[in-house]
């Protein structure tokens, strides 16, 4: 594999692809407009693509759509392609199993890749304990198995979730999900149980004064006086919220949440599907902490581009369950097994945690002083994230109102210009920043630049 050295200092490889922006004409072209015919005449309306053109080929943090426009990706298919799109370590772990079998039910004929796959978990993941993994095909299903394990651990029921926090699709998982549109709205009733709390969101608190811990313990007051300590399973949380805005609560804020859980024998999951692998600048965003999550969800940059979730946690409490009460035709699928090996294999090769770090580094100095530039009366509220899960949040100019319309225009300019990037938030009014950490820092400060340009013309407006 041919490899360069980026300013960094951390090898990356080569890739199949030139790494160039390249917008031919308007678009959606012409074969992309194709195909949205195609697809609306087959495909149900309620998949909705944030991009209107359709992929050829994509490689490092380089899409290629079928009418020859070249985009970069600062989206990374929401965390997912934090190896790249096509990197070879996964391409020939894939190609290699495939070649073998493609399935035959772990829960029937089991095979090695399950396995291996288990022991770089417990590896992996924080906590010097015996640890014991399930693998499922997508985040949903591990919150969802995560909170079974706990309630068939704990014998309890009550389920402990957080304002702004997102957890899947499934019925579960949209009862533990605090947004409503587009994603619980009108598909009730949901699963019962499930309590929601304050979580420290630092930019928004009424009192800017409040540490982490103080907000913890409001959580906790909440669910003592409310649920009462004894009823409670389980504590979800994402270390780093996703969907609701890349927050990153208060420092102390994690790890009082999960004293008081071990304290009152209330399982504490940490559901890193987003947050996982590296993304952050460590392994996991529950690392930056210290905390030991009684359970951890993981999906996303798990494999490349795969479909494979898992949950690891304590032995004692996985467990704990019955045989064949966990488990799923497709959970942990041989190819999608492979293609974890060869993604992790290549996440430890190339430090892409300290890659991660890096771009922190690029892209917080950089918007820090376009911030300072423009001025306290600017729509930039704020910049925040770790590693390469970065956000900003947009706000009416002088204030804090969530400005959802401005966050809306910034994107569609850089999609203009070929470069996605994603919104998110409670509110609609944050960019998050997950470029591929394979990304070089040439194509990094390119994309940058045409948001930088965005953000300007936004403000300015």
């Amino acid at each position: 594999m041919t490899t360069f050295a980026t300013s960094s200092g951390i090898s990356a490889p080569g890739f199949r692809l030139e790494q160039k922006r390249r917008i031919t004409g308007d678009f959606p072209g012409p074969r992309s407009t194709e195909l949205a015919a195609r697809r609306a005449a087959v495909v149900a309306k309620g998949v909705a693509s944030g991009v209107p053109v359709y992929v050829a080929d994509a490689d490092g943090g380089i899409i290629h759509d079928v009418d020859g426009n070249s985009f970069i990706d600062l989206g990374s298919g929401i965390a997912v392609t934090s190896v790249g799109a096509s990197d070879p370590a996964v391409v020939g772990a894939v190609k290699e199993q495939v070649e073998h079998f493609t399935h035959t039910c772990f829960m029937v004929t089991p095979y090695e890749g399950y396995v291996a796959v288990a022991e770089q978990l417990a590896e992996l993941t924080p906590g010097d304990f015996e640890k014991r993994t399930v693998l499922f095909n997508s985040g949903a299903e591990a919150v969802e198995n995560a909170v079974k394990v706990a309630r068939l651990a704990t014998g309890r029921d009550a389920v402990v979730a957080f304002d702004h926090a997102y957890h899947g699709r499934t019925n579960l998982t949209m009862a533990l999900t605090a947004k409503a549109m587009p994603y619980k709205t009108n598909f009730g009733p949901f699963a019962p149980e499930i309590y929601r709390v304050p979580m420290s969101y630092p930019f928004r608190e009424e009192n800017p004064a409040i540490t982490g811990p103080e907000a913890a313990r409001r959580a906790i007051t909440m669910i003592e006086k409310q649920i009462g300590a004894e009823s409670v399973a389980a504590i979800i949380i994402e270390p780093v919220q996703g969907e609701g805005g890349f927050i990153v609560p208060a420092d102390g804020f994690l790890p009082a949440l999960a004293e008081w859980a071990t304290a009152n024998g209330v399982v504490f999951i940490a559901d890193e599907v987003q947050s996982g692998f590296c993304r952050t600048g460590e392994w996991f965003a529950v690392n930056h902490e210290g905390v030991v999550p009684d359970i951890i969800t993981m999906a996303k940059g798990i494999a490349g581009g795969m479909p494979l979730s898992a949950i690891t946690g304590r032995a004692d409490l996985l467990d704990a369950v019955h045989a064949g009460g966990l488990g799923g035709t497709y959970g942990g699928n041989p190819v999608a097994c492979a293609a974890a090996l060869g993604a992790i294999r290549t996440m430890k090769e190339q430090d892409l945690a300290g890659r991660a770090r890096h771009i922190e580094e690029l892209v917080t100095k950089r918007f820090a002083a376009l911030q300072a530039d423009l001025g306290e009366h600017s729509i930039i509220g704020e910049l925040r994230g770790r590693g390469a899960m970065l956000a900003i949040e947009f706000v009416e100019q002088g204030g804090k109102a969530p400005n959802a319309e401005a966050t809306k225009a910034i994107a569609a300019q850089c999609l203009r210009e070929g470069v996605i990037i994603l919104t998110c938030g409670t509110y609609g009014n944050v960019i998050r920043l997950l470029p591929p950490l394979v990304i070089t820092d040439e194509l990094l400060a390119d994309g940058l630049d045409v948001l930088e340009r965005a953000i300007r013309s936004v403000d300015a407006g």
